[in-house]
């Protein structure tokens, strides 16, 4: 997913997709270790959306605290 797609979607949203992005990461970790795997670079930019999706749910709960706070 694009930054602009993911930031967009909920919080709900974005956590199912993180949870969805780490099942996928843990088969292609077991795929890895079996010598199944066909596309290495896919761990790679699975590690790179889940870091995109955490700092969407981060930043928004941030500025969250900072409206309660104001």
């Amino acid at each position: 997913m694009k930054i602009k797609e993911l930031r967009e979607s909920s919080v709900e949203e974005l956590s199912a997709r993180r949870r969805e992005l780490k099942q996928e990461a843990l088969n292609l970790r077991i795929s890895q270790q079996s010598g199944q795997l066909e596309n290495p670079a896919r761990i790679t930019l699975i590690r790179k959306e889940i870091a995109r999706i955490e700092t969407i749910i981060t930043e928004r709960s941030r500025a969250a605290v900072i409206k309660k706070a104001a």
